[in-house]
């Protein structure tokens, strides 16, 4: 494997990038040409990304991100000198606020998109340039690193998007060492309620969670933390609701939140739901007017997080 640092990160050259999201297996290039192995996706991990990789879907990330940033980073700190993996960073709109969270830590950062990473480099690159970083272009499922090799696991927003969860946490619970902690993060859109109520709306939500079903995901997965922590063999397991409530008394949230995170994140589903025969452009067009009317006057939104944090024994 090689790595850069943050102070140095460059774009990784990939010629083939279609092929991660196709999930094919091939050798990888390093941003210094080395080339650092193949490439793939064995049975139950999740070949696409139902929200996208667009332009807009990388703004919107960031949005999250830095309106939740106290609501899903509170108590989340590791000492300085930690090994700590953050495991799919994206475009690394929370592996800047994990290191400013946890400065001194040595963090290394890994997501099967290339073109992601190559995001994530910079944006760690401008925000947090003495930051210890290191990247690695692969996947979760395997690897590289030897058992026991990290004190701390990030996970955030990833469980949701594979079709084994438990095998995805078995591959990660190898390379976490005895003793040390696993942090997941998770959301679930059955905890969405908001005023005014709409039947049109809501259907427009529920093919959000059909769309991610049908991609080998789960867009319910916040409920299932502790099971699932449990059965991939962690102790001392906590998992706790992380809750988000806009109205007009907030209207940083209902700008941050409500609109540019989670209406942004169901509309940005709208091809797909029209693909798959899911709904029409009319009925879905007006579960999305009607999301919007949430975050206007008299209206109220409410969503649910949950933060798990675990135990290697």
């Amino acid at each position: 494997m090689t790595t850069t640092t943050a102070k140095t990160a460059t774009a990784t050259t990939d010629p083939a990038t279609a092929a991660d999201r196709a999930g094919t297996t091939r050798p990888t290039t390093s941003p210094t040409g080395t080339t650092t192995g193949a490439l793939a996706y064995p049975t139950g991990s999740a070949t696409g990304y139902v929200h996208g990789y667009s332009e807009t879907e990388a703004r919107r990330l960031g949005d999250q991100a830095n309106t939740l940033v106290e609501l899903l980073h509170a108590g989340t700190a590791y000492p300085p000198g930690s090994r700590v993996l953050e495991v799919g960073c994206g475009v690394g709109a929370q592996t800047v606020h994990l290191l400013a969270g946890s400065p001194g830590i040595h963090l290394t950062a890994v997501d099967v998109s290339a073109d992601s990473l190559a995001q994530a480099r910079t944006h760690v690159a401008a925000l947090a340039p003495g930051a210890r970083v290191d990247w690695h272009h692969g996947d979760l499922h395997r690897l590289p690193f030897v058992d026991g090799d990290f004190d701390h696991l990030f996970v955030c927003f990833v469980l949701e998007h594979l079709a084994d969860p438990p095998a995805a946490l078995a591959a990660l619970r190898r390379v976490l060492k005895p003793g040390g902690t696993i942090t997941v993060v998770e959301g679930d859109h059955g905890s969405t309620f908001f005023h005014p109520e709409s039947a049109a709306a809501r259907a427009t939500v529920d093919h959000l969670v059909r769309l991610q079903s049908l991609a080998g995901g789960d867009g319910l997965i916040g409920r299932r933390l502790h099971p699932l922590l449990t059965g991939a063999g962690f102790r001392d397991i906590t998992v706790r609701p992380r809750t988000v409530y806009a109205d007009g008394s907030r209207p940083d949230l209902v700008e941050g939140f409500t609109r540019r995170t989670f209406i942004a994140m169901v509309e940005s589903a709208r091809a797909e739901a029209l693909a798959a025969g899911l709904t029409t452009a009319e009925e879905f067009d007006r579960g999305i007017a009607d999301l919007h009317r949430t975050a206007e006057q008299g209206g109220t939104f409410h969503y649910t997080f949950f933060k798990a944090l675990a135990v290697r024994p």
